[in-house]
């Protein structure tokens, strides 16, 4: 039901993959990329445990754990707000202990990222949830949407980790460790006062004449990676509501076969099974909307931030070019023989290398997460929809014997 209808209307424009035209292979694969399987496992969840199992053996290489849970509500004079635990267990020698606690809220988190943009701006920063409350949840302190929140701030911080840069940061290091953050905050924000604008490493006023082709394919695929997104998003959002709905009238609908077998003495028992059948596809519907609610719809707008970062980064390096450019060609317009070139123009040159290198390094990383996540996100809602199914056709053939004609007794 679900899957027919993603797949019906996302590829209505004749587009087959969101990949197409990016980081294509030679080799059999499909046409996002995934190398093509031909063995069959013996169900979708067999699969689905083995593509975990591949994660938990990248694990034996990391030297970094970082977990986020245990929110806890904090009700105070001027605000309420939820904190949650940041536990951190690492063998890097510049940790002074193997393991911290520490307890953060949410403005903290947006702190880090903020803080590796600025001492970071070459390299790709994962997404933070939306601050503001998701569409549909009306409370922000209820448990659903917290725990929602806590599952996108652990693999924030998880995907900040498995950076080999980025896990470096020493913004990250006090974030994990420093008991009183806020001290932290206070003397970085004295010390931005006093450096000014002297901190940017982007300046602007540049216009860039063309963005070479493979950073101009990069834009092109991330634009229309969102775009698919943000349908795929808006659609599933329908089909949800619309499971509701139906919900709502299947949950009128069967207890009147209850109440219409108490007048019924013949058909007493095959009208209860009924309102029993109905009642269990009530339940297994329940669960198959809110695991799209709680596990399909946090991943796809996870990755509609993460096209809008990657683009960020890559508009910044559109202006170090353009900026490498101009002075470039200021240079060659002064009247030498041999112009020298100024060290500040080297320098420029250095960015625009740089800002290449880490762009086309995070792309490659975030393209490899990106299709092991879908991989598991799309195998896991095959497996929800099949129990789904299963649990329905269960439910119906259940009634059956009690509709059959039984033989009359002598």
């Amino acid at each position: 039901m679900v899957v027919e209808r993603l797949v019906e209307e996302t590829t209505s424009d004749g587009e087959t993959s969101l990949g197409r035209g990016f980081l294509q292979r030679q080799d059999l694969s499909l046409p996002n990329g995934t190398p093509v399987d031909t063995s069959s496992p013996a169900s979708s969840s067999s699969l689905l445990n083995r593509l975990q199992l591949d994660d938990d053996l990248d694990g034996e290489t990391r030297d970094l754990f970082v977990t986020v849970d245990d929110p806890k509500k904090h009700v105070c004079t001027m605000e309420t707000y939820i904190t949650y635990r940041v536990t951190t267990k690492t063998t890097r020698a510049e940790f002074d202990l193997p393991e911290y606690s520490v307890r953060r809220r949410y403005q903290d988190f947006d702190w880090l990222r903020n803080k590796l943009e600025e001492s970071q701006p070459t390299h790709l920063i994962p997404p933070l949830p939306e601050k503001f409350v998701m569409k549909g949840v009306v409370d922000r302190f209820s448990e659903e949407f917290v725990e929602t929140r806590r599952k996108a701030l652990d693999k924030f911080l998880k995907r900040i980790a498995d950076h080999p840069v980025l896990s470096f940061n020493e913004h990250f290091n006090v974030f994990l460790t420093a008991k009183d953050l806020n001290a932290y905050k206070k003397q970085g924000m004295a010390l931005l006062s006093k450096m000014g604008e002297s901190v940017k490493y982007v300046t602007g006023g540049y216009k860039l004449r063309s963005r070479p082709l493979e950073f101009a394919a990069m834009g092109e695929y991330l634009d229309v990676f969102a775009l698919k997104l943000g349908t795929i998003d808006r659609i599933a959002q329908r089909i949800i509501k619309e499971q509701l709905e139906y919900l709502v009238e299947l949950r009128e609908y069967g207890p009147v076969y209850s109440t219409w077998g108490g007048l019924e003495v013949e058909l007493g028992e095959p009208l209860e099974g009924v309102s029993a059948c109905i009642g269990n596809c009530c339940t297994a519907l329940e669960e198959l909307s809110e695991d799209m609610t709680e596990d399909f719809l946090p991943v796809l707008r996870e990755y509609i931030l993460y096209s809008e970062s990657m683009k960020n980064v890559l508009k910044k390096r559109d202006q170090v070019q353009a900026e490498y450019e101009a002075k470039l060609e200021a240079v060659a317009l002064k009247k030498e023989d041999r112009p020298k070139v100024p060290t500040d123009v080297e320098k420029c040159q250095d960015r625009v290398e740089c800002f290449n290198a880490d762009l086309k390094a995070d792309m490659e990383r975030w393209q490899n997460s990106k299709r092991q996540d879908f991989r598991q996100l799309l195998m896991g809602m095959a497996d929800k929809n099949i129990q789904y199914y299963e649990k329905c056709l269960t439910a119906w053939e259940s009634i059956i014997p009690l509709l059959q004609d039984k033989p009359e007794t002598k």
